[in-house]
């Protein structure tokens, strides 16, 4: 799953940005940031559970459906709301969160 930007799976497509580009950080930092920014929080949603997009379709839910063995292209069927940048935003979150990283692009909203 890469896209134009090389910014996939890591492999050889990473390894070049890296090579390529003196600001390869920087270009990792905002493609993170735009996914990130698809995951919200609400607390009338769910308790404030991190959510996509403000829909009511958790984090939580997506990294289940994966993890149970379910295709992107089976989840996106299930919910068509749902774009591929969406299930990308939920591993991302998913990464930042394991790493302790920062998830400052995930907006929160108060009532």
């Amino acid at each position: 799953m890469s896209d134009d930007r090389g910014l996939g799976r890591g492999g050889a497509a990473a390894g070049t940005i890296r090579r390529s580009n003196p600001d390869w950080y920087k270009v990792t930092l905002m493609a993170t940031d735009h996914l990130l920014s698809r995951i919200t929080s609400s607390p009338e949603i769910f308790g404030g559970k991190p959510i996509i997009r403000g829909m009511r379709i958790s984090v939580e839910l997506v990294l289940s459906l994966l993890a149970q063995g379910e295709s992107i292209e089976a989840v996106l069927e299930d919910y068509p709301d749902l774009e591929p940048d969406d299930i990308r935003a939920c591993l991302e979150y998913a990464r930042a969160v394991i790493a302790h990283d920062r998830i400052d692009g995930v907006r929160v909203s108060t009532p």
